[in-house]
C-alpha cells in the first residue's frame, strides 16, 4: 500500500532525526505554539467564566457567542490577522485563542453553576465573602468541568495549529504544507499522522489527569454522577 511506503520513507529519512526539520523539533514547535495559545485563552476565558457562572449574568449571551465562535473559519481568521498584524506569531495566536476560549468559557460557567446551592448558602451563612465562596467552594467543584473544557480546547488547538505553516511558522504543519507544495506525499501523510498522534496523546493525558490528579472527593462525586 502506498501510505505504508510513504510512512516508511518519512520516518526513515535522516532529516527527521536531527536538525530544524526533525520530528522532535517540529513537535516542540507545535507544542510551544499550542501551549501559548491555551495560556492566553485560559487567562481570558476562565476568570470571566467563573464570574459569569457565579453571578448568573450573561449566561445566555455566553452560550450564544460560544456557539457562534466555533463556526468561525480558522484559516480565514489567520488571513485576516496577517492583513491586520502582519506575518508572525500574532497572526496564528489570535485565531487559536479564539478557538480555545469558547470551550473554556462555557466549562467555567457551567462548572460554577453546577455547584450545590445548599453548599454555597452554607458557606455564605458561616460568614464567607463572595470571593471566598467563589474560590474556595465553587472553583473546586468546577474542576472536572474545567478539565473537560481544557481537554476539548487542547485537542482543537493541537489539530488546528498546523495553520501556522501558512504564514511561515514552524510546527507539524510544516510537513503537511511543504509536502503538499512539493507533492511529497510521504511528508504530508507523515505530518498528518503525527498531528493525530499528538491529539490522541493529549486526550490520554487529560484522561489520566482526571483520574489521578483531581482531589479524592471530586473523583468520588464524578463516579457517583
Amino acid at each position: 500500500m502506498n501510505w505504508l511506503s510513504w510512512l516508511s520513507d518519512f520516518f526513515g529519512s535522516p532529516d527527521r532525526r536531527s536538525g530544524p526539520d526533525s520530528i522532535l523539533n517540529r513537535i516542540a514547535e507545535h507544542l510551544a505554539l499550542s501551549a501559548e495559545a491555551l495560556l492566553y485563552a485560559s487567562l481570558l476565558a476562565i476568570p470571566l467564566g467563573l464570574l459569569i457562572g457565579y453571578t448568573g449574568r450573561g449566561v445566555t449571551v455566553v452560550t450564544a457567542m460560544a456557539g457562534a465562535t466555533r463556526a468561525l473559519p480558522t484559516l480565514g481568521l489567520v488571513t485576516l490577522a496577517v492583513l491586520l498584524a502582519g506575518v508572525g506569531d500574532t497572526a496564528v495566536l489570535l485565531p487559536l485563542v479564539a478557538l480555545a476560549a469558547p470551550p473554556l468559557l462555557v466549562a467555567a460557567v457551567e462548572g460554577v453553576r453546577d455547584t450545590d446551592p445548599d453548599v454555597r448558602d452554607a458557606a455564605r451563612g458561616v460568614g464567607m465573602t463572595h470571593r471566598q465562596v467563589l474560590l474556595g467552594v465553587c472553583l473546586p467543584s468546577a474542576l472536572p468541568a474545567l478539565l473537560a473544557g481544557l481537554r476539548t480546547a487542547t485537542v482543537q488547538v493541537i489539530a488546528t495549529a498546523t495553520v501556522a505553516a501558512y504564514v511561515g511558522l514552524g510546527g507539524l504543519g510544516r510537513y503537511v504544507i511543504d509536502g503538499l507544495a512539493t507533492r511529497d506525499y510521504a511528508v504530508t501523510v507523515g505530518g498528518a499522522l503525527l498531528v493525530v498522534l499528538l491529539a490522541v496523546a493529549a486526550q490520554l493525558f487529560f484522561a489520566l489527569l482526571a483520574r489521578y490528579a483531581l482531589p479524592p472527593g471530586i473523583r468520588a462525586q464524578r463516579r457517583s454522577d
